[in-house]
């Protein structure tokens, strides 16, 4: 690997890719073609049983599913041929235009909606572990939860840019009395405009570490692929600690990713907030973020990523208890303002202790397995939610409710890793490419 020191330019574009790709969580996952799904392409108006929303949750499994099959493959390959850059281009294109053509999902177009829903989200996420590969190159690990944290921070500010854009249109074009149809489509080809843009600087600027190795044939890609997990599983014994996380880390996850997907339906079937007052939420919350992951990530090098991302957790699990008893729109209000503290810092620190449990050599194949561990996560705990919803005719406070339980357990689990030692065998580099 080429050890040359990354520049400040080069840690910018590393960190322009956050910002880049946060407008399509926010836009399209958390608040906007969301609630359109629910409410009018699959909930004719509202989600009165559940259904929509459990068809909602269904395809942001799919798509996580497909992750997790083609993960270790990718992850192998880009190690091995140093192709990181070139998937990462290939992966946001595909995530693009997917975004784009969202914008011809019109009311009752159900498998549309799903179907590019999920190929934009397995692009998304695909792209998503392959900046993150790139981490341990370009950051010394006494800086990597300071730059992981600066990366979360523009990542926030980035989906806050997007997502005031649209709501500008949609306060536009609501006060004309155009329908969501119409709104929605505009959002989606603002969304996938900025992407486009927004990733010129880590296309440009971002370099390829990695030194090419021979590769198989490419009948042999999946094969080594999955050798290549498996290996790594093997030597479980010598990362115990990075393991003991990838097991909290998914755990935990469960409660964030469904509350990324699923906060803005909580908040109209449960709260009757309208569009355009979940938008003006999400801003703020947006902003809580970029601050919660940028106070914490400065004290994180300090105190320690175990500590930070304990009081991250006990953060989440206050935030979604207050939510089940609030009533109030003020009240929830609060409660959203404390998850974008804990969201922002927790999934930064997360992925800076994958960083510093990680042998240099094997960092695209580690972080592939942080994006196993997040897409498992992010199967379960939306399915879990919209379950138990649609189980319940439509109780969305249960369903919330329900969710806390994975903060709390994340945790408990959390209290048996050794950030310490995890580091100490990151350094020892016992596992070689």
């Amino acid at each position: 690997m080429n050890k040359a020191a990354a520049t400040r330019r080069e840690i910018l574009a590393w960190a322009m890719y956050d910002f880049a790709n946060s407008g399509y969580t926010t836009v399209v996952l958390t608040a906007v073609f969301n609630i359109y799904f629910v409410s009018v392409v699959a909930g004719h108006g509202a989600d009165r049983d559940g259904s929509a929303t459990l068809l909602w949750t269904v395809a942001t499994a799919i798509s996580n599913l497909l992750v997790i099959v083609s993960a270790p493959v990718l992850g192998a390959i880009a190690d091995r041929g140093a192709y990181k850059k070139r998937f990462l281009i290939f992966s946001t294109l595909g995530c693009v235009v997917f975004t784009a053509l969202l914008a011809t999902v019109d009311a009752g177009d159900v498998v549309l909606g799903m179907t590019l829903v999920i190929l934009s989200a397995f692009m998304f996420a695909t792209g998503e572990d392959l900046i993150a590969g790139f981490l341990p190159e370009i950051a010394a690990p006494k800086d990597m939860g300071r730059i992981s944290a600066y990366g979360w921070s523009l990542g926030y500010l980035g989906g806050m840019l997007v997502l005031g854009l649209c709501l500008a249109y949609i306060s536009w074009a609501a006060a004309r009395g155009l329908p969501a149809s119409h709104y929605v489509a505009v959002s989606m080809l603002i969304t996938a405009a900025m992407f486009a843009l927004a990733t010129l600087p880590t296309f440009l600027w971002l370099r390829e570490r990695a030194v090419p190795r021979r590769l198989p044939r490419a009948r042999d890609y999946v094969r080594v692929g999955f050798a290549r997990v498996r290996e790594t599983l093997r030597h479980a014994r010598h990362y115990r600690d990075l393991f003991r996380f990838l097991v909290t880390l998914s755990v935990y996850y469960c409660g964030i990713y469904t509350v990324v997907v699923l906060a803005a339906v909580y908040a109209q079937e449960a709260m009757g907030f309208g569009t355009q007052e979940i938008i003006a939420m999400i801003l703020v919350v947006n902003l809580t973020a970029a601050v919660g992951a940028f106070g914490f990530g400065l004290v994180q090098d300090r105190i320690g990523s175990i500590v930070t991302l304990a009081l991250t957790l006990l953060v989440w699990i206050a935030a979604l208890v207050l939510a089940f008893f609030l009533e109030s729109r003020a009240g929830f209000w609060v409660v959203a303002n404390l998850v974008g503290v804990a969201m922002g810092s927790s999934q930064s620190a997360g992925r800076a202790l994958i960083g510093l449990f990680s042998p240099p050599a094997r960092s695209a194949e580690f972080f592939g397995l942080w994006g196993l561990a997040g897409k498992l996560a992010a199967i379960v705990g939306p399915l879990s939610y919209g379950l138990v919803a649609y189980l319940s005719g439509g109780n969305h406070r249960l369903a919330l409710l329900g969710t806390t339980a994975f903060f709390i357990a994340g945790l408990l689990l959390l209290l048996t890793v050794d950030e310490r030692r995890g580091r100490a065998a990151a350094q020892r580099g016992i596992a070689h490419g």
